[in-house]
C-alpha cells in the first residue's frame, strides 16, 4: 500500500466520528489527483497535492475541541503541527512534510498562491465546498473568476455548475 493510502486510513482514524469530514477530504484529494493527473504535474507534485489534500483540514475538529468553532484562520495556524506528526509517523520525505505543511496553514489564503501544488489544491476545495455549501451561482461565478486558474480546474468547475468563460 502507498504512503497516500495509509495517509488516507490514518486521516479517517484522527476524524472517526465525523463522517461529513471524511467525505469531504476524500472529494477533495479525488479532485486533486484529477486536476493533477490533467495537469500532467511531476510524481513529486503529485505526491504534496495528494498528501495535502488528504490533510488540509486536519485542524477542523482540534479547532472545534480547543475553541469550539473552526473558521479558517484557526485551522491554517492549528494544523500543520498535528499534519507535520501524521507524515513523519509515516515517512514522507521532509521536503513534502514541509512542503504539506506550508499547504495547510495557507490552504483559506487565496493571494500568493505560489506554485502549481498550492494552486490545485485551493481548486480542488472549492470544487468540493461550491457543492457542499450548495453556493449560489453568483458565488460559484465569482469564485471560478477569482480562484480558478488551471484549465483542467476551470473546466471542471464549468461542467460540473455550468459556469460561463
Amino acid at each position: 500500500m502507498n504512503r497516500v493510502n495509509n495517509l488516507i486510513l490514518e486521516m479517517i482514524e484522527f476524524d472517526a466520528g465525523e463522517p461529513e469530514l471524511i467525505q469531504h477530504f476524500i472529494k477533495v484529494r479525488q479532485f486533486a489527483q484529477l486536476i493533477g493527473d490533467l495537469e500532467n504535474v511531476s510524481p513529486d507534485n503529485m505526491e504534496v497535492i495528494e498528501a495535502a489534500a488528504v490533510v488540509h483540514d486536519i485542524g477542523i475538529k482540534v479547532c472545534m475541541e480547543k475553541y469550539e468553532k473552526c473558521d479558517g484562520r484557526l485551522q491554517e495556524q492549528e494544523g500543520p503541527v498535528f499534519a507535520e506528526e501524521l507524515l513523519n509517523r509515516l515517512g514522507f520525505k521532509p521536503e513534502v512534510i514541509e512542503r504539506v505543511s506550508y499547504l495547510v496553514a495557507h490552504h483559506h489564503t487565496y493571494s500568493n498562491i505560489d506554485g502549481i501544488d498550492y494552486q490545485i489544491l485551493v481548486e480542488a476545495d472549492f470544487l468540493v465546498n461550491l457543492y457542499e455549501n450548495q453556493s449560489s451561482q453568483e458565488t460559484i461565478q465569482k469564485t471560478y473568476n477569482r480562484i480558478f486558474k488551471t484549465e483542467s480546474g476551470r473546466k471542471l468547475c464549468s461542467q460540473m455548475f455550468m459556469i460561463k468563460d
